[in-house]
């Protein structure tokens, strides 16, 4: 996937993950991955906030399905679910969303989200309805 392309799978994800920290590593419709910092993104005790894991699982699961769905089509995210398993207070997470579904109405993802040690902080899945590119205004 060359850096145009990656470019237009996430520019419709808006300012969120830009906001976050989020870098996208690697994406093709089967598998993204990106990291984020947990420095910026915490909860008041210091520790990686919940619904930061959830932005950086939506924002990976999204491209894939962008990419699953091409460019003639739009992928809407309309499930998500996470599974919190660890803290992390310092570096970056890193995420990987593997493809379970691609079909033609609906693409869903599991997303596995990593400290700096390797251990697992959080799993999320995420379902995406595809849908026709609406007409330019």
């Amino acid at each position: 996937m060359t850096d145009q392309q990656l470019a237009g799978a996430t520019d419709p994800l808006g300012d969120l993950a830009k906001a976050m920290g989020i870098e996208y590593l690697e994406a093709s419709a089967e598998r993204v991955v990106g990291r984020m910092p947990v420095k910026g993104n915490t909860q008041p005790y210091g520790l990686l906030h919940g619904g930061a894991s959830c932005v950086l699982a939506e924002s990976l699961g999204s491209v894939g399905a962008a990419l699953h769905a091409g460019p003639d089509r739009i992928a809407v995210g309309v499930e998500i679910n996470a599974t919190h398993h660890r803290a992390a207070s310092d570096g970056h997470v890193t995420g990987v969303a593997t493809r379970l579904h691609g079909g033609r109405s609906l693409a869903t993802y599991e997303i596995v989200i990593t400290d700096e040690q390797d251990r697992r902080v959080c799993t999320a899945r995420l379902t995406c309805m595809l849908r026709d590119r609406p007409p330019a205004p």
